[in-house]
């Protein structure tokens, strides 16, 4: 095949009539019945990943919350007097500057060049886009906002990986992203700025 297109002449873009945006890579890993052989990271792993994640959390804002002069029940709700402290004096910044951490860890871990968390590198995760290339910034900031969707709904949207063919929750559907057991670059087709 030759012209102009070179690099866009592979088995992915032909398996895929022409589109690049279709997960002919992904797809392509069946057996011979038809069983995907994608490692999909499953409800319990995935859980135990996030688990590792609050942890860390937990502890930066811990740090935070002392260099405001607020103790660790000003961050859990553990403390009323604490609490009504954070919402009085200059606790909006402290919420917000949480919030912001929350984003920046998820968001840019997820959509760097290791692709998972601290939680899910520990347990050999990864996160990728349907073709199994790493995601954008603004697909992991997408996904990290998907996830509130999935808790207020009584935590249905995380419980639905547990049942999903492809493990996704509510968050990975919106944002086109598959967790899978695997190192970078393993299931990817391209790269995200080729």
């Amino acid at each position: 095949m030759g012209g102009g297109k070179r690099g866009l002449a592979g088995p992915l873009f032909l398996a895929c009539g022409g589109r690049l945006w279709c997960s002919a890579r992904l797809e392509s890993n069946r057996d011979k019945r038809g069983q995907s052989r994608t490692p999909y990271a499953g409800f319990w792993i995935r859980t135990g990943a996030y688990i590792i994640d609050s942890i860390i959390l937990y502890i930066v804002q811990m740090v935070i919350a002392g260099v405001f002069g607020l103790g660790a029940g000003a961050t859990t709700a553990l403390d009323p007097a604490a609490q009504e402290a954070v919402l009085t004096g200059g606790g909006g910044l402290l919420i917000l500057l949480m919030i912001v951490i929350g984003v920046a860890y998820f968001a840019v871990m997820e959509s760097g060049p290791w692709q998972a968390t601290l939680g899910k590198k520990a347990l050999g995760l990864i996160v990728t886009d349907l073709n199994g290339n790493r995601i954008s910034l603004a697909r992991a900031i997408g996904r990290y906002f998907g996830k509130f969707l999935s808790s207020i709904i009584l935590l249905i949207g995380f419980i639905m990986v547990a049942f999903t063919e492809k493990k996704q929750g509510l968050h990975d559907m919106l944002a086109s992203t598959l967790v899978v057991k695997g190192q970078p670059g393993q299931f990817a087709s391209r790269g995200v700025f080729e």
